[in-house]
């Protein structure tokens, strides 16, 4: 027959459900005396219907937040292998086992150790396994079961934000949506009616509502005017348990604005206003400003000014101000006094920004009267023209009157003017004015052809207050008077063919003149009367202000006359009629068949082959310096016969030199300066050689400075190249010594002296890679090396 174990569970349950109720020996105080007990035996299996090594377990609940001495008891493990021995060993593990739940091993009764918050865990699991406590087999398979913490309402409902903000349009309807607020409760929402919230308003009455369910708050009374009240603060609570007494609550702060529309006109607050403005008043300045009030703000606020109507609406102009609102009255047109002391202006104020919804409150604008009041001023004189154009002849008598400026005083007491003219615009005094009646006069003469305009500038100052002045600019034309003769238009000079034949035509003449011809100009042309029957050339006028002049015979000799002067009289037709004499140069020339000039002198036959004195000239003087350049070669070449080798202790050039004494050895450099050779960049390649004369001046050719690193040879190859080339070296063998030993070599120092420093011995090898050069060396300490090592 198969034997079924089974284990017992007892526990308290927070509220009655059907199970099998045992009394217990003990309990823990505070509690029902109740335990649910799950049997599993062989008796009960049809009902239970237990598999075997598996238990079947109910769902446990505990209270949250116990407020007792004792630990809170769960329940009771219990094994039908239990002989009440001692022999078995209950063990529980899973979650808080060990710490927030603990078991009694010998009993079976789990206890909670700590209270229990459904917030931070609501469920636990657990596993329980009863073993044999000498052998440590388990006698039944683990099992699991679930203990659930059971809700209180212990938290209260939180809102989302401490403060709410919000805004509305001012005069909404009732109802107007206005924000929703939100609070939430922490308790379990499926248990009961502990996190089941409704909202309330606290504070905000009778203007705000909020729904209780939903937490949207909308305005409750009709045309709230910003203008009278723009903030609000409502106060709204959230309250759980359904809102029922008992429950817990929170609250939290809406802040609400009201925005503003334009339900309000603008207003001027008086009727009129009155300004002053003097006469003087510059264009375009203000005159005053003037302001409608208007309850909006921002671009409801926003105001256009306008003048209506008035006996000044073209004098003045109205603007607006953005910053401020401010209507600004300006001056259009200039004001005067005497004429009109008086303006009267209709302004108008009009908002920008219409809102039609509330037309029926009334037009949103408003007038006002405004009165300007013009005050006199002293002003200077006004003269009767903006400017004056004036016109005199050139050839008017000194002092004579050219015309008049008037000025008067425009104010009432029309205070008497003096003039004066502003020395500045005429430095020379060319004019005068009369201070008492404004008549402008000549004080010098005038000359168009000099100078065509004068411009003067004429004051006019009260005499009583001679602070208020005017000025005016007067423009005086010079008129032309026929006062300058015709000349030649350039300085004529001609020449005629010896072969010339009669009437052949030899220069076309033209004249100008200064002065200005209204028709035009009419030259008329002719010989002076002296010329006129004797002369060897004719005069022919054109009619057009040019004439011709004409050979009068058929050949001419230069022996016997070279030059020929022409007097021309040139007369215009103006009055009173100008003429002048003028002077035409005829050269009489030597000329080939078809009329070209070749000479104009008489010597020229002496020297047929027809060079000119300039070219005898610099042929003479070509041969003198041959003869000067052969004389000095000459010189030269006896006086380098005779120069020592070595003029100077300053050459730089290597060279042999003999002595006589055994001298001071190598610190005996008077020859020459050997730190020169030494250093190639110190050589001066500009210096020419001193120990000859050089037969030509030759510019001394520049060489590359040798580099730091270049090699011996090189160097003395390019120093050998040099004095092979050199135009200026002796025609003689020189021999050049060179004690240059260079700046280093790559290889570094092969002297012996370093080789103590080292401890063994060196490879030389790489002598064999630096070319033929070192190749010795490479041959000697190979070998060493070689002999060494047999």
């Amino acid at each position: 027959m198969r034997t079924y174990h089974c284990f017992w569970l007892l526990f308290w349950a927070g509220q009655p459900h059907q199970s099998f109720l045992t009394p217990l020996s003990k309990r823990t105080s505070g509690f029902p005396e109740k335990e649910k007990v799950l049997v599993l035996s062989g008796n009960s299996r049809q009902e239970l219907h237990r598999s075997k090594r598996s238990w079947m377990w109910n769902q446990f609940f505990l209270l949250e937040e116990y407020t007792g001495t004792d630990y809170q008891y769960v329940g009771k493990l219990h094994s039908d292998q239990d002989k009440g021995d001692g022999s078995l060993k209950y063990i529980l593990s899973g979650d808080g086992a060990g710490d927030l739940f603990i078991i009694n091993e010998n009993t079976g009764d789990i206890q909670a150790t700590k209270r229990l918050d459904r917030e931070e865990k609501p469920v636990y699991i657990l596993r329980a396994q009863a073993i044999n406590r000498r052998t440590g087999r388990p006698v039944e398979p683990e099992s699991e079961f679930i203990i659930k913490i059971h809700d209180i309402n212990d938290n209260e409902p939180m809102f989302t934000k401490d403060v709410y903000n919000a805004s509305i349009p001012e005069m909404s309807d009732v109802g107007t949506f206005v924000v929703q607020v939100t609070a939430t409760d922490a308790d379990d929402p499926t248990y009961g009616n502990s996190a089941k919230v409704v909202y309330s308003i606290l504070q905000g009455q009778p203007y705000f509502s909020v729904e209780s369910e939903t937490g949207i708050i909308k305005t409750a009374l009709l045309n709230m005017d910003r203008e009278n009240r723009e903030q609000y603060q409502v106060v709204i609570q959230a309250k759980d348990m359904g809102g029922q007494m008992g429950g817990l609550s929170g609250t939290t702060t809406v802040n609400i604005t009201l925005t503003d529309v334009n339900d309000n006109p603008p207003r001027f607050p008086q009727s009129t206003y009155q300004f002053r403005a003097p006469e003087s008043t510059p264009l375009d300045s203000p005159v005053g400003r003037i302001k409608a009030n208007d309850a909006d703000v921002d671009e409801n606020a926003e105001i256009e000014y306008s003048i209506t109507e008035g006996d000044g609406y073209d004098m003045f102009g109205i603007t607006t101000d953005k910053d401020t609102q401010e209507g600004i009255i300006t001056v259009k047109k200039a004001l005067d006094f005497e004429s009109k002391n008086l303006y009267i202006l209709k302004v108008e104020a009009t908002n920008t920004h219409v809102d039609p919804r509330f037309l029926y409150l009334g037009p949103f604008k408003d007038s006002a009267t405004v009165r300007i009041q013009v005050e006199d001023v002293d002003e200077p004189p006004m003269f009767s023209r903006p400017a004056y154009i004036m016109e005199v002849k050139e050839d008017v008598p000194l002092n004579s009157v050219i015309g008049t400026v008037t000025a008067q005083d425009p104010d009432a007491a029309k205070n008497p003017v003096k003039y004066s003219v502003d020395r500045h615009t005429d430095m020379d005094r060319v004019f005068n004015i009369n201070s008492g009646n404004g008549s402008i006069f000549t004080s010098k003469p005038l000359d168009r052809e000099t100078l065509l305009w004068h411009n003067i500038t004429v004051i006019a100052a009260e005499i009583n207050n001679p602070k208020q002045s005017s000025r005016v600019p007067v423009f005086i034309k010079v008129l032309d008077v026929n006062d300058n003769a015709p000349e030649f238009a350039m300085f004529y000079e001609t020449f005629v063919c010896e072969n010339a034949k009669a009437e052949q035509l030899i220069q076309t003449l033209s004249a100008v003149d200064k002065d200005d011809s209204y028709n035009g100009h009419q030259f008329s042309f002719s010989l002076a009367p002296e010329a006129a029957s004797s002369s060897n050339f004719t005069l022919q006028d054109n009619r057009d202000n040019t004439a011709g002049i004409f050979t009068r015979k058929t050949r001419y000799n230069r022996h016997e006359t070279s030059t020929y002067f022409l007097p021309v009289v040139i007369s215009d037709n103006d009055y009173p009629i100008q003429s002048s004499t003028e002077t035409v140069t005829i050269r009489v020339c030597a000329c080939d068949h078809r009329g070209k000039m070749l000479s104009c002198n008489a010597e020229a036959l002496i020297h047929p082959t027809g060079l000119s004195t300039g070219a005898l000239i610099a042929i003479l003087l070509c041969i003198i310096i041959l003869l000067v350049t052969v004389v000095l070669f000459a010189a030269l070449r006896r006086q380098r016969k005779k120069e020592p080798l070595i003029i100077s202790k300053e050459d730089i050039r290597d060279n042999i030199v003999s002595y006589n004494d055994e001298g001071g050895g190598e610190e005996d450099t008077q020859a020459f300066d050997i730190g020169t050779l030494r250093n190639p960049e110190a050589i001066d390649d500009n210096k020419l050689r001193r120990d000859i004369v050089p037969e030509t001046l030759f510019l001394p050719r520049r060489t590359a400075t040798a580099r730091d690193n270049t090699d011996v040879r090189d160097f003395i190859n390019q120093r050998l190249k040099e004095n092979d080339t050199d135009p200026t070296a002796p025609p003689y063998d020189s021999l050049a010594t060179y004690a240059y030993e260079g700046n280093g070599s790559v290889a570094e120092s092969l002297s012996s002296l370093e080789s103590v420093t080292t401890d063994g011995d060196q490879d030389y090898d790489y002598l064999s890679d630096w070319g033929p050069r070192f190749k010795k060396l490479a041959d000697m300490y190979g070998s060493m090396d070689s002999d060494k090592d047999s």
